[in-house]
């Protein structure tokens, strides 16, 4: 067997797409498509890169329409008009990887198998995908795509010797890594979610319909009332808009991620069951009762800090001050697929409120600091706009670690963290004061959950290199 005691680059461990999904089941053939677009909407802030929505008329056929862009963009009255009336629909909206931005790579996915035409939507990483795709070229298979979910689809197609659902459940026992998946086939609409829980999925209901969505906030852009989350290696099929029949394809290992609820998850979704806004609201009491700095005003940086920013200012009795101005119509930084790109977006992206900080003692508020480049700008920016001191806490512990499970954070080296600590970080960015919540202090905010915590001290649910191994877990694909 190959030694694999060595060091493996992280770049090798696969690739990252954090995106957002959403999906219907109708007893009634109706304007799904419209429901679609409101929920992807909600979720626009998972994925800025394209979106896409599929819906099954004439029993196995499929009507999709995908393109790079914001849901906005992508979808307008033509584009919606065009899908069919259904009673089962799903649509996703996609932030991928470096060198993946084509609209090739846009979901969701559409493919011809055993029994018809299935439409697949992916959240998250297959850590073993690129093993299964180069068996499977070995084979004879062929594929468009670099994206995970085409692969997914191949293997439930291969897996599908009796039926669509015994294809999807016995290809998701053999898939490693992070993931929620919707497949549309026919009349069925079938939900399921990794064994531990990494990647988000809440279930909700209007009307009779039954209505998946990657974070709660889906559902209430729909005005659906929510049932629960998606369980752990759960398998739900709604059959014909009403009947759920749910099934555990593995033992469950409870592990959320729990940068879900510091950055990606908006803030006023819940993620099993924990409210968001309450999680980052505390982190920012925390940071008060940890870290008494002498300031004039307390801010946030919009978006996903400005809760933490609140609950820091209701301990400390600092009055808590709009010190940035954000551009609505720029998309995510942290989640723009190159660097480049990351660093024009922030240029553009925030402003100061010179009125509110000039010759003010400032403590500003973040959520996480993962490669510096917002940080630094930010300060700069506070800075040149008459701010005094800069003070910088941090809702989060120190990103030392990539992660592999869907969330793009590069390697180890592109991480400012990843070799620093925290005065060296201080150092860099500029702040007069760095400070970080501790990790065991960031758990107890967000309810205590057992979460995977890999991108912060490196405790991952799984060891992906273990699947470089050439001979290893490929033998389910063998005939």
């Amino acid at each position: 067997m190959k030694d694999l005691s060595i060091i493996i680059p992280e770049n090798e461990w696969g690739r990252s797409e954090e995106c957002g999904i959403f999906g219907i089941a109708s007893q009634d053939s109706k304007e799904l498509a419209r429901d679609v677009y409101f929920g992807l909407f909600s979720l626009q802030h998972r994925g800025q890169e394209s979106a896409g929505i599929a819906v099954s008329y004439n029993t196995n056929k499929v009507g999709y329409y995908k393109n790079l862009g914001l849901v906005s963009e992508v979808f307008h009255e033509e584009e919606l008009k065009l899908l069919p009336n259904t009673n089962v629909a799903i649509g996703h909206v996609r932030y991928g990887f470096k060198g993946s931005s084509n609209v090739i790579n846009a979901q969701p996915i559409v493919v011809y198998g055993r029994y018809g035409r299935l439409a697949i939507a992916l959240n998250g990483s297959i850590v073993n995908a690129d093993r299964i795709r180069k068996k499977m070229i070995e084979e004879g298979h062929t594929f468009q795509s670099s994206s995970d979910a085409e692969v997914v689809a191949a293997l439930i197609s291969k897996c599908a010797t009796e039926s669509v659902e015994q294809g999807i459940f016995d290809a998701c026992q053999h898939l490693e890594g992070a993931f929620a998946l919707l497949v549309l086939c026919g009349d069925k609409l079938i939900a399921v979610r990794d064994k531990y829980g990494l990647k988000p999925m809440v279930m909700g209901t209007k009307g009779g319909d039954i209505i998946f969505a990657s974070e709660s906030c889906g559902l209430d852009a729909v005005e659906a009332e929510t049932l629960r989350d998606v369980e752990p290696a759960e398998m739900i099929t709604v059959l014909k808009g009403r009947e759920l029949v749910s099934r555990k394809f593995a033992v469950p290992n409870m592990r959320p991620c729990i940068f879900e609820l510091v950055y990606l998850a908006r803030s006023d979704s819940f993620l099993d069951n924990v409210s968001v806004y309450e999680a980052r609201h505390k982190c920012g009491e925390i940071l008060a009762d940890l870290f008494k700095i002498d300031a004039d005003i307390v801010s946030g940086v919009p978006d996903s800090a400005i809760v933490s920013g609140r609950g820091y200012a209701a301990v400390s009795g600092i009055p808590y001050v709009d010190a940035l101005s954000k551009n609505r119509y720029v998309g995510r930084t942290f989640i723009q697929p190159t660097q480049s790109q990351r660093e024009s977006s922030v240029k553009i992206k925030l402003n100061a409120f010179r009125a509110n900080i000039r010759g003010k003692r400032l403590i500003l508020i973040d959520d996480s600091i993962v490669r510096g480049t917002t940080s630094k700008k930010i300060i700069s920016l506070l800075r040149a706009s008459g701010a005094k001191e800069v003070h910088m806490l941090v809702a989060s512990p120190i990103v030392k670690h990539p992660c592999y499970f869907g969330v793009d954070m590069g390697t180890k080296e592109g991480l400012i963290g990843g070799y620093r600590n925290e005065e060296q970080i201080r150092q860099i960015i500029g702040a007069d004061t760095l400070k970080f919540i501790s990790l065991e202090l960031l758990k107890d905010a967000c309810a205590g959950l057992n979460y995977c915590t890999g991108c912060f001290d490196g405790n991952y649910p799984i060891c992906p290199k273990k699947f470089l191994n050439e001979n290893d877990r490929l033998d389910f694909i063998d005939d």
